[in-house]
């Protein structure tokens, strides 16, 4: 049976983070020990950037320090997520073995001193990673603070090199055969692009102007396909020798250079790293967001791996957590699924790019805010472990995502370069979220049964199979609401006659999808009709209803003036706009509810949003001032001990998690 994130956490939420004993001298390593009991740390991840520690020249092995730290952690009764360094190879690498180096898309390779500095597709950088993981593996495997592996860290390289370029070749010729093919796929025929030899085809590197769209939508697939396979390689030597031992890589929170949704079946935990701005009024949405993805792509629970415990280093002004927000947004995490809470890092570094990025140990040290909050922190999530681990959450609203589509619509010469696919898909998920609705994510191939309502906030190019499977989702009595450029082309980003699937206009009432009509950045569209009126942005859309079609709102004034702004047909819904935050959200919320979904709770205060997890309910307080929160019964407060009855009051970044 294949070890999960139970096998790791052992009925504990994991707490703890990345820790880097090697940039300190040893005898701060008893000390950090001493502040990880304190704060009830359990776990931590170690070996992440440990490279050039572990193997200082080639083919050497330095693991004395990292036996002591290991030793160490386990007699203080803290386990070990062990890391394969292969993020960030040693400079010997890049110097002895330029190959192993990535290029960019102008054609200039990335030398060492940063990180990520390798090569997906160079059999030297694989060769060197595999024997590095061997090593490890054979090492540590049987010691008894081993809990989970990690493997490398925040895959995101992108590689235009003549390696890679070989490699594109051979990836092409097995998603497509021959050259006919391909050409028939790319659309040569347009701009003479037409190959003949397979040797012809590069990295689709600068141009001269635009460069064609489906080659670089291939590239993406097979960018995401060759870090996978450096994945699977390290995944595949620690199972071997470990094979109770689970493993993961960390995801970016919608990052574009991954299709998570095949790499979360290739993982036994899947896990993330969040940074919500905290002077973002909307991070908390942003948090929920990734925190819905993530539980998704793991179909239960899930690991936080890093956050911030204060400020981040890399923005342009990066302000501190304020008091109490660290907890809290921790908390979310915790009700939308995680059995494990980290941070990078441990203790903040005094060295390097990036010593003003915190750790749950500041430059402050123990009398630091920074870590008492760390204390109470840890102290709730041990009462809670017993009560959440294991816990699931049921949701019966699916928002549909798609790298595929997203790579695809994301090409240079699109309608508008407004329109942002996860502007859009933040924009329908904050509605959501907002009228307290809680949701899942889904493939749009993916069994759609469980769901009463399925959102499409934008998928422009779709299969044949997800077609059907929207199709399928309605025919059974499911409720179907699209946003706009949704099925415009297929696999290929060829785009679809009529300029959206028939089969999708059919669907949604639409007889003749005439123009787009694509707004300036403050451009609003005055919409009215049944549903009120409110303003769209972003986009319109020239459509001619079929005779089956009802328009519950039209454009009101200018060129589409009368013309179905939200079309629909039976319980599918197409919106040819993108309704400001107020109207988007009353929309959904009215929505649901005649398909029978409703909030966790009524009549929430603004900013305090409610999760059930199991038999659970956390409320999360958003705001910074006190707020009642009406909860009818008699509850038990998981973080408090205490009993209330029909109310609970809520300070500045308040929290509560009630069981009956």
């Amino acid at each position: 049976m294949t070890p999960g994130l139970q096998d790791a956490t052992r009925g504990r939420i994991l707490f703890g983070g990345d820790y880097n004993p090697e940039q300190w001298p040893e005898e701060t390593w008893h000390e950090d020990v001493r502040l990880m009991r304190a704060a009830g740390v359990n776990s931590v991840t170690l070996g992440v950037f440990s490279w050039a520690r572990l193997e200082p020249r080639p083919g050497e092995r330095d693991f004395g320090w990292l036996d002591r730290v290991m030793d160490l952690l386990h007699e203080n009764g803290i386990g070990v997520v062990l890391a394969t360094p292969t993020s960030s190879p040693p400079p010997w690498m890049g110097h002895l073995h330029p190959d192993t180096l990535p290029v960019t898309e102008d054609g200039r390779t990335e030398h060492w001193g940063g990180r990520q500095h390798f090569s997906h597709s160079s059999a030297t950088y694989r060769r060197y990673a595999a024997a590095i993981t061997e090593d490890l593996a054979t090492r540590y495997g049987g010691h008894p603070a081993l809990t989970l592996w990690h493997i490398n860290n925040e895959y995101c390289t992108y590689d235009w090199s003549d390696q890679a370029a070989a490699r594109f070749r051979t990836w092409l010729q097995g998603r497509y055969g021959t050259l006919d093919a391909l050409n028939s796929a790319w659309g040569t025929a347009f701009w003479s692009q037409g190959y003949v030899d397979w040797a012809e085809i590069h990295t689709p590197r600068q141009a001269h102007y635009m460069k064609n769209p489906t080659q670089v939508l291939d590239f993406k697939r097979f960018t995401s396909d060759m870090l996978l396979e450096c994945y699977a390689a390290e995944r595949d030597i620690v199972r071997r020798i470990t094979p109770h031992t689970p493993v993961t890589t960390n995801f970016m929170p919608l990052w574009s250079g991954q299709d998570a949704w095949r790499w979360a079946a290739e993982e036994d935990v899947v896990s993330v790293d969040l940074y919500p701005d905290p002077r973002d009024p909307l991070g908390a949405q942003q948090g929920a967001l990734v925190q819905d993805m993530t539980r998704s792509q793991a179909r239960g629970p899930w690991m936080l791996m890093e956050q911030a415990a204060g400020p981040v280093n890399w923005r342009g002004v990066n302000h501190p957590k304020p008091r109490g927000l660290n907890r809290l947004w921790s908390l979310q995490a915790v009700a939308r699924g995680a059995d494990a809470v980290c941070y990078f890092q441990w203790r903040q570094s005094r060295q390097g790019a990036e010593k003003f990025h915190s750790g749950m140990v500041s430059h402050a040290g123990e009398e630091g805010r920074t870590y008492r909050e760390v204390v109470q922190l840890g102290a709730e999530l041990t009462a809670l472990s017993a009560h959440v681990t294991d816990s699931h959450t049921v949701n019966d609203i699916a928002v549909l995502h798609d790298w595929d589509a997203w790579w695809a619509g994301a090409q240079e010469g699109r309608p508008s370069h407004e329109v942002d696919y996860p502007d859009v898909l933040r924009a329908w998920h904050r509605a959501l979220w907002e009228a307290h609705l809680t949701t899942d994510f889904a493939h749009p191939e993916h069994d759609l049964t469980a769901y009463r309502v399925v959102v499409v906030p934008q998928l422009y190019a779709l299969t044949d199979t997800a077609i059907e499977n929207l199709l399928a989702h309605v025919r059974r009595g499911g409720t179907l609401v699209s946003g706009f450029l949704t099925g415009v082309a297929d696999e290929d980003d060829r785009v679809r006659p009529g300029g959206m699937d028939a089969r999708l206009r059919e669907l949604f009432g639409i007889r003749v999808l005439h123009e787009w009509w694509p707004l300036d950045a403050e451009e609003l569209a005055e919409c009215d009709g049944p549903l009120g009126g409110f303003r769209g942005t972003l986009w319109s859309e020239e459509i001619e209803k079929g005779a089956d079609g009802t328009t519950e709102a039209a454009y009101k004034g200018g060129e589409l003036d009368g013309l179905p702004a939200v079309l629909r047909k039976g319980r599918a819904w197409y919106l040819s706009t993108l309704p400001e935050p107020d109207a988007l959200r009353g929309l959904l919320a009215g929505i649901a509810a005649d398909a029978g979904v409703r909030p966790v709770l009524d009549a929430l205060p603004d900013r305090v949003e409610a999760v059930r997890r199991g038999d659970l309910l956390f409320l999360l307080h958003h705001g910074r001032e006190s707020v009642t929160v009406p909860v009818p019964g008699t509850h038990h407060d998981l973080l408090t001990g205490r009993t209330v009855t029909d109310e609970v009051v809520l300070g500045r970044h308040g929290a509560a998690v009630l069981r009956p």
